[in-house]
């Protein structure tokens, strides 16, 4: 963004229009996603726009950028969830368990017999 800005303003001043730094910055600010809100107005507040670098400003916004990618990095990293793969086994407890099945139902077909 900040390089077509850049080409955009040398542009206008090869044709004579020229704009000082506090409506360069004042620009850049204004021109940012609403998500960049926030950041902009902390920007506004803090500092003289007058007196504050197009590079400070730019810093200021990159660094600013980086912190919210490595935000974003840190919540896509806690969303990642483990599966597992289910598998039955056939185990001894669960034969045992079919075989005293089996020896009840037994038991309850000798006694309804009787």
């Amino acid at each position: 963004m900040f390089s077509r800005f850049t080409t955009i303003i040398n542009s206008l001043r090869n044709l004579g229009k020229s704009y000082s730094n506090q409506e360069l910055v004042r620009k850049i600010l204004r021109c940012l996603p609403k998500s960049w809100t926030p950041k902009a107005t902390a920007i506004e507040e803090a500092k003289d726009l007058s007196t504050l670098p197009l590079e400070q400003l730019l810093g200021s916004l990159m660094t600013h950028e980086t912190t919210m990618k490595n935000h974003e990095n840190v919540e896509v990293k806690k969303k990642k969830s483990i599966a597992f793969k289910a598998s039955k086994e056939e185990s001894e407890s669960d034969e045992d368990g079919d075989v005293a099945l089996i020896t009840s139902q037994f038991k309850r077909f000798l006694k309804n017999r009787k």
